[in-house]
């Protein structure tokens, strides 16, 4: 996997052929063969492993944070922590919207664990008093699409620092979760 993930950036994903990968891995095809259909599936246990990574980041946080603002602040910064420290995915993931169905029924799968991560930590804050009734899913989206779209200025656009993109992430969070306060 950690071959498919170096082909990937080097010829991108378009390019990289499962040859490359077997050439690369220095495994036999029928070796291959026994662990993957083709590249998708390749690229489906790498989004896999990558939503598994972000999320057990954020549970173990879960379980340290009691407070709900920060809970709710801090876990969208382990986020971005995640997409930095992970370059390459974080590259895939921005650049392989589209390239066919199945990848974006792949993409979906991903994006769908954040959203219901996301949403049930909204629904927490509601149920105990602490968050105002809102419409959870504009709000899970939101957070998604702010994600997505400070991400791709980083890896894709170049534009931002990962720094920048992380600290973007956490003000937008904390001025959401303000807002979403009863005490206000």
């Amino acid at each position: 996997m950690q071959c498919s993930i170096e082909l990937f950036i080097e010829k991108g994903y378009f390019n990289t052929s499962i040859r490359d990968i077997i050439l690369r891995s220095g495994v036999g095809t029928g070796t291959f063969y026994n662990y993957f259909i083709d590249k998708e599936d390749i690229l489906k246990a790498l989004l896999e492993d990558f939503a598994e990574q972000i999320i057990s980041s954020i549970s173990r946080y879960y379980t340290l944070e009691k407070d709900l603002y920060r809970r709710f602040v801090q876990t969208k910064q382990l986020t971005m922590e995640v997409f930095a420290q992970n370059e390459a995915l974080s590259e895939i993931y921005s650049r392989v919207a589209g390239a066919s169905a199945p990848i974006d029924q792949c993409l979906q799968q991903f994006e769908d664990r954040l959203l219901q991560f996301y949403s049930r930590n909204i629904e927490y804050g509601i149920k105990k008093g602490v968050f105002r009734n809102v419409p959870i899913p504009p709000v899970a989206h939101s957070i998604l699409a702010m994600e997505k779209f400070l991400l791709y200025k980083w890896i894709v656009l170049k534009a931002i620092t990962k720094e920048e993109m992380i600290e973007m992430v956490v003000s937008f969070h904390e001025t959401l979760a303000a807002g979403l306060l009863t005490n206000r």
